[in-house]
């Protein structure tokens, strides 16, 4: 079986849970004999890669990668692309002008790859690759099979929605033969908002790779300073103003206590200055973006992580941090929350909740040592085989209805 894929996230360029969830799938693709072509746009001209962390996509057999030089870069907003342009005027003599006329250049250079390419089946990841995939189907005739990693209405909370990717991403599914959707959440939303019918949506959730060995370290940090973490993007659907929120409770009764912000993005310095006004800015360390290895460093040195995300339609890092031995707190308004038992849930509004769990979790051993060890014995069965067989299963339906 071959599949043309296309994303906007992939190994060596990767900054989110997008890029770990394609990596994985198409590792797991692999394993299970499916030829992979992987379509996504690439600028490597531009020195501007701040945004990216380095991993390496060498070890997948049977994966194709194929770059289209592009500006787009994961996550990317229309502001952010504005703003991009605005910093490097070359950037719109080279590439559109907006994040929009961008995407439809993609979407034609796509086009062309895939007049080139042999395939049964094209799998497209979030709304910047619908127009390429929906090309690619009526080009060559083969099915087309939509995978929602998050929607318009997660990424904004549903304020402010951008009508143009909101558009594209009802379109897409409209035009699809089937739709991948990383939880029953996310499902939920996408009959809800997009009117699609739910027989039309297979659930095929995010997994995660462990180690058969667990490489412990150690950290000269204070033993009486216990660590909260929150990791990922520093973004509205993230919630980390419910984290810092939360931090301040938590301070008022436990002092012993340093809470880090480790990831970038369009709140950080409305956090930063959060947490002075809240007089707490001693207590919150930002991070930045980290290193995949930094990552791992992190979530090791870490007592409690903390996803207190608003809309998650997965929530990839909650497994990461099991997997590494860390304690885990998350939102209820997760996909996560639906597969996973060792953690504690809360709204992620309700940072009284949140704090009262971060305090338990610190206060209470025998709590704190249950949890994270039965955790990492739990997350031990997310392995990506499971969501390949899933996909492949879609594929072969699709396939047998396209005939």
């Amino acid at each position: 079986m071959k599949v043309l894929m296309f994303g906007w996230e992939f190994p060596p360029l990767s900054s989110g849970g997008l890029g770990t969830a394609c990596y994985g799938l198409t590792k797991g693709l692999s394993k299970k004999g499916v030829e992979v072509t992987f379509v996504l746009p690439s600028a490597a001209e531009i020195n501007d890669v701040d945004f990216v962390k380095l991993v390496s996509a060498n070890s997948i057999s049977n994966v194709k990668i194929k770059r289209i030089s592009s500006a787009l870069k994961p996550y990317t907003t229309s502001d952010e692309y504005q703003r991009q342009v605005s910093k490097n005027p070359n950037l719109a003599k080279i590439y559109g002008s907006t994040l929009f006329e961008e995407v439809a250049r993609y979407t034609l250079a796509a086009e062309k790859i895939a007049e080139e390419e042999d395939f049964d089946v094209i799998h497209c990841h979030d709304w910047m690759t619908f127009g390429a995939g929906i090309r690619a189907k009526r080009k060559k005739k083969k099915p087309l099979v939509l995978h929602v990693h998050a929607t318009e209405l997660d990424r904004t909370g549903g304020h402010q929605v951008n009508q143009y990717v909101y558009d594209m991403e009802r379109y897409g599914m409209s035009k699809a033969d089937k739709i991948i959707a990383v939880s029953n959440f996310t499902k939920n939303k996408i009959v809800t908002h997009y009117g699609i019918r739910p027989e039309k949506i297979a659930v095929v959730h995010n997994a995660v790779d462990v180690p058969h060995h667990y490489n412990d370290e150690n950290f000269e940090i204070r033993k009486n300073d216990k660590i909260v973490l929150f990791l990922g993007r520093v973004t509205l659907q993230k919630g980390p103003d419910y984290f810092v929120h939360a931090a301040r409770k938590v301070l008022e009764r436990e002092k012993n206590v340093k809470f880090v912000i480790a990831g970038t993005g369009d709140m950080e310095a409305r956090m930063i200055e959060k947490a002075a006004e809240l007089g707490i800015s001693d207590k919150v360390l930002f991070a930045g973006f980290l290193h995949p290895d930094d990552v791992e460093r992190a979530y090791k040195m870490a007592d409690v992580y903390v996803m207190p995300s608003v809309s998650e339609p997965f929530g990839i890092t909650a497994l990461e941090a099991m997997k590494n031995k860390t304690s885990v707190i998350v939102s209820k308004q997760s996909g996560v929350s639906e597969v996973i038992r060792h953690c504690l849930k809360v709204d992620f509004w309700d940072v009284n909740e949140i704090s009262n769990k971060i305090i338990a979790l610190l206060r209470y051993k025998p709590l704190h040592e249950t949890l994270k060890e039965n955790a990492y014995f739990e997350v031990g069965k997310f392995n990506w085989d499971v969501p390949a067989e899933k996909c492949i299963k879609v594929y072969n339906e699709v396939m047998r209805l396209n005939k």
